[in-house]
Order: C-alpha cells, then structure tokens, then sequence
C-alpha cells in the first residue's frame, strides 16, 4: 500500500528525505502524516523519522543546502526548512526510563523500537519517501477500523506519559468510529491512573482539553472521560449533559464549532486557571457565562457582544436551559450586530459634560434598545429634552 499526497511529491520534501538516503540511511515519514494520507484528511505537519544521528542529520541537511535548526536536539530531533516548509527529522529512539510527564531516550537503529514507543497503534505507522507504508505494528487494521488501541500494554503506554489520557479521547473524537464504542481495556487502564494528571503542566491539559472540544462531535468522548472519572479530574465542577444538545444545535443552525462555546456548556468553576486559558478565551469564556445569566434579547446580544458571540449565547441558553431556540432569534441577533447607536456624545454637548454625559448616554442607549433599536436620532434626543 502507498499513501499519495501533494505534499509528499513536493521538491522541497522529497530533497530533505534525499539527503538522508542518497547517504545510505533511513527517511520514513511517521505518524500524523501518514495516519491522515491514509484517511484522506489535510496532512498539516510533516515528521520523519531515521536512524541517523541529530549532529548527522544536521551535517547532511547543510551538505545539501538545507537550513537545519536543532529544535530539539537532546530529544533526537532536528528541524529540517526546506523551501519554508519545516520538516521534523527525529532520530529513532527507545525509552530508557519514564515518570509519567517525560522520558529518557536512548537512540535506537531499527524502526520497531521506534514504534513501540509511540501511543496508538494508528500513529505507529510509516511510510517511505515514495510512499509505501511500513507498519511494523499492525497498526493498519486498526486505522482501517477507525479503533484506537494503545501500543501493547495500555497502562504501561499512559504511565510513559499521562497526558495520554486526554490524547486518547481527543484521537477517539477525531478518528474513531463512534458507533463502535471505545476499546476497554484502554477505558479500564485510563480509570486506574486518574491520579497521574495531577501531575501534568495545566498549560499540557487546557491545549489537549480545547483541541478535543474542537473536534466535529466531542460529546461522546466526554462522555467516556466522565464515566472513567477524567472529567471531574480535569475540570472541577463540570456536566457534560448539555453538551451533545448544544453540538447539535450548531449542526442545525450550520454554526462552525467552537472549542470555548463548548467549554462554557460544561459550566464549572476556575477553568481559566485549570486550562491556563489566554486572556482572549478568558474573556470570550466569562461574556458566554454572562450572556446565558442575563435577560438580554437577540438583538441586545447582537450589538453588545457581536454576531459570533450573540448566536453561542444562543445556542448555550437553549441548550443549557433545555429550552426550544426561536427560529427568528439568529435573525435579530444579526440585526443587533449590523446596528449602530445613532447617538454620538457632540450630539450632547455642551449641555452635558463629564459625569452627566456618560450617564446621558447610557440612558439613551437603553432607551434605543428598549425600542427595538429602531429609535431615529431626533425621536431619542426629544426624550432626553422631555
């Protein structure tokens, strides 16, 4: 079997893996990139292993005027540009010793060491420059499944590094098949080292916890880390229950996924600080919360938070309320978002100044609101001066 793909027979990618072979060593192309050729999804990082040295690779990139950047070079791995496009180069390597957060590695000089290493099945699987696939594992059964195992034992794979509790259900969300259910051993492995994550960065558990609520459909995946106890583990305080609603509400309404609208149906408490969110998603969390409190209408959503934000607080209300979403509410949240409050604070003076036109303006402007925001200029200040 071959995989094919634009970015495989580019120039640029087929000359670093020529500087490696046209020296007698290995160049195989691993995991994300060969996993998604084989699904025919988007190839967006391109890693390649071989059992050449780092200082090697790096002396035969040079040799054949490439810029080689040792990326991580006390990890085996070396980053390879070639015509912009970077290229992870990590020499094969083996696990000397692990203590659930990091390994130490030893190089190794055959690609099944190199394979034993890695977490799924699905990503210990090769391919060589002309794209014929190596699976030294029979990780090509499960991929054509769409199951995702562990490599050989579950729990010794999770206690190499814990962080591969929440990989698992974010590969599950992405790549399994739903209606086959979750493999158990890999469910029971996960339920008996729970405690693990307390030892992962919180900057490790929110990038994996937002990339699974990117996925299509993460509801059944979240179900499976609530049911194993990872839920509760990771974000204190949380229920999933609204959280297939709202992901079906976003296919009906054709609304694109967002990992924070999805993070907000869960409610808890301090998942800014469990996540180490940025100030953006901070932000953006706290005005979804307070959008799903308050009273306001669509058209008050519209123009306060703005289309995007409007239409999540709608989908969280219904969802989270368990309440039917008005078919004309996306409409007036639109409306609110395209609407300008057609009063300017010139408009007020010099009659009104300092404290006394702030105030003259926020009264105005929920007067405007009030009337659906329709309310002409002349009809707003009449009332000011009445």
């Amino acid at each position: 079997m071959k995989i094919t793909g634009d970015w495989l027979n580019t120039p640029a990618t087929q000359a670093v893996c020529a500087s490696l072979t046209d020296a007698g060593y290995q160049a195989l192309f691993v995991g994300g990139c060969v996993r998604n050729a084989l699904l025919g999804v988007p190839v967006n990082d391109i890693d390649i292993s071989t059992d050449a040295l780092p200082q090697t690779v790096m002396d035969l990139a040079q040799a054949a005027g490439l810029h080689a950047v040792p990326t991580g070079i006390e990890h085996g791995t070396i980053t390879v540009v070639a015509n912009h496009i970077p290229h992870e180069i990590t020499t094969f390597r083996r696990d000397v010793e692990t203590d659930g957060r990091r390994a130490v590695v030893a190089f190794a000089d055959n690609v099944e060491d190199d394979a034993r290493r890695r977490d799924f099945t699905m990503n210990a699987l090769y391919a060589a420059p002309d794209g014929t696939v190596v699976d030294p594992l029979g990780g090509m059964v499960d991929l054509k499944a769409r199951r995702l195992r562990f490599i050989d034992d579950a729990q010794d794979r999770i206690r190499e590094d814990y962080l591969r509790i929440l990989r698992y259900f974010r590969f599950h969300a992405i790549y399994g098949d739903p209606k086959a259910g979750m493999d158990p051993d890999a469910l029971a492995a996960i339920a008996a080292n729970i405690d693990g994550l307390a030892s992962l960065s919180r900057e490790r558990v929110g990038t994996e916890i937002i990339k699974l609520l990117a996925a299509p459909d993460p509801a059944p995946a979240v179900a499976a880390m609530r049911s194993t106890g990872v839920l509760t583990a990771t974000l204190h305080g949380t229920d999933d229950k609204a959280l297939a609603p709202l992901v079906h509400l976003e296919g009906v309404c054709g609304i694109a996924p967002d990992p924070i609208r999805r993070l907000t149906s869960l409610g808890g408490v301090g998942l800014t600080e469990a996540l180490r969110l940025s100030k953006r998603a901070s932000r953006t969390l706290s005005d979804l919360r307070d959008g799903v409190e308050n009273t306001m209408g669509p058209a008050e959503l519209g123009y306060r938070l703005g289309l995007d934000a409007g239409l999540s607080v709608l989908l969280l209300r219904s969802a989270m309320m368990e309440l039917p979403m008005d078919p004309t509410a996306p409409v007036e949240v639109k409306r609110g978002a395209d609407a300008e409050f057609p009063i300017r604070p010139a408009d007020l003076m010099p009659d009104y100044s300092g404290p006394s036109l702030g105030a003259a303006l926020k009264t105005l402007e929920q007067r405007w609101i009030d009337g659906g925001l329709a309310t002409s200029k002349a009809d707003l200040l009449a009332t000011l001066n009445g």
